[in-house]
């Protein structure tokens, strides 16, 4: 493979699919299993790809604020479960999707003038 090879692979990759695979399937591992640590190995594993596309992409500020929007989801999905009474899959859903988008739109959108493929 060449440079540009890998450099396109590399920007094709969205960091919201991270995220939402992060908060979803960490959530759907630590329940099927019912080993928590090994669902948080996922959370874990997709925040962390997820913030070094972002450093990459848009800097340290921007990693620093989607990272504590990631956190946030996954606290406000448990908040919602359990303060709440919310069922489980709704509330890790709805944080996921919340997180994903708000991802695309500061993290993933192509800005303005800059080159697709």
């Amino acid at each position: 493979m060449t440079t540009s090879v890998l450099t396109r692979a590399r920007t094709r990759l969205s960091s919201a699919v991270l995220v939402a695979v992060g908060l979803a399937a960490g959530f759907g591992v630590a329940q099927g299993t019912g080993i928590r640590a090994l669902g948080g190995a996922v959370f874990l594993a997709g925040g962390l790809g997820a913030a070094y596309l972002w450093v990459q992409r848009r800097g340290w500020a921007v990693a620093l604020g989607l990272g504590a929007l990631y956190v946030g989801a996954f606290v406000l999905a448990h908040v919602l479960a359990l303060g709440v009474g919310m069922a489980s899959w709704l509330a890790v859903g709805l944080v996921t999707l919340a997180a994903a988008g708000v991802t695309y739109a500061v993290a993933d959108r192509p800005q303005p003038g800059q080159l697709t493929r």
